[in-house]
């Protein structure tokens, strides 16, 4: 089994970015709030961003983005987008690093160190989401993570990419009466709810078992509402559908690093 460790340095709708580490490299999904925050927060795991061989987007969406601008002035990391996200990131402020902006037919794969990332169409409303199926290790000697987060629901691609993995970040965004009952306006409500919206918490532990049962292991509920969903109530609606004491379940945090395995 091959070695790999992922941490989310912070999850939700201020910010979002999470740390996938192998023996010989490092790359961050996602970089939003913004670069200190993002730095502080690999120190505080005792890491750096020097330790950071690359960055792949999943979309242009400023928590998902926010600390690329501070980030490539000073620090020359390689950033993976598809090229309808990289373009709207590019007129975000991103124009003068546009050396470091690679962008990318929408179903693509690159490989860093040991790590292969694969990115697969997510259903959300911005130009182009993706999720990423990574591997990390070669030969027999591999290991499979998924990663989806701002899923409307768990389309075919995102089914496709995630059952087998045996470590998997899902979005487990919000409990749907906590978001009818609350203070969003009614639009945003039916926004959230649509299936270019977020994972609600019960769609979340119906794929979930499914997942369990194709071999995942250990999962990480990520991308949770403040004001829609809370840490219990998410982790126990999913826990629910688990059931396993063999399996690993953590909830990413939105002010503080999680580390999933």
């Amino acid at each position: 089994m091959s070695f790999y460790s992922i941490t989310s340095l912070y999850s939700g709708s201020k910010g979002n970015s999470v740390l996938i580490e192998s023996k010989n490299a490092s790359i961050l999904i996602d970089a939003g709030k913004s670069a200190r925050a993002l730095c502080s927060s690999l120190a505080e795991i005792g890491k750096s961003i020097d330790d950071i061989d690359a960055i792949f987007i999943t979309h242009e969406h400023s928590d998902h983005i926010s600390a690329l601008g501070v980030l490539l002035k000073h620090h020359k990391i390689p950033v993976h987008a598809v090229s309808l996200s990289a373009q709207k990131m590019l007129l975000r402020g991103l124009e003068p690093y546009s050396d470091l902006v690679i962008q990318h037919s929408p179903i693509f794969t690159e490989a860093v160190g040991d790590i292969t990332v694969t990115s697969f169409q997510t259903p959300h409303d911005s130009d182009f989401s993706v999720g990423y199926r990574i591997s990390v290790g070669e030969g027999a000697d591999i290991s499979y993570i998924g990663y989806a987060t701002d899923i409307g629901f768990v389309s075919d691609e995102v089914k496709n990419a995630l059952l087998g993995c045996e470590s998997v970040v899902l979005e487990c965004n919000h409990d749907i009466d906590m978001l009818m009952k609350g203070p969003y306006p009614y639009d945003l409500k039916l926004r959230i709810k649509s299936n270019r919206g977020h994972l609600s918490n019960e769609a979340c532990s119906s794929f979930a078992g499914e997942l369990i049962l194709e071999g995942t292991k250990n999962i990480l509920l990520a991308h949770l509402s403040e004001e829609n969903n809370e840490i219990d109530i998410a982790y126990d609606t999913v826990w629910s559908a688990i059931a396993d004491e063999s399996v690993n379940l953590k909830v990413a945090l939105q002010n503080e690093a999680v580390k999933l395995i």
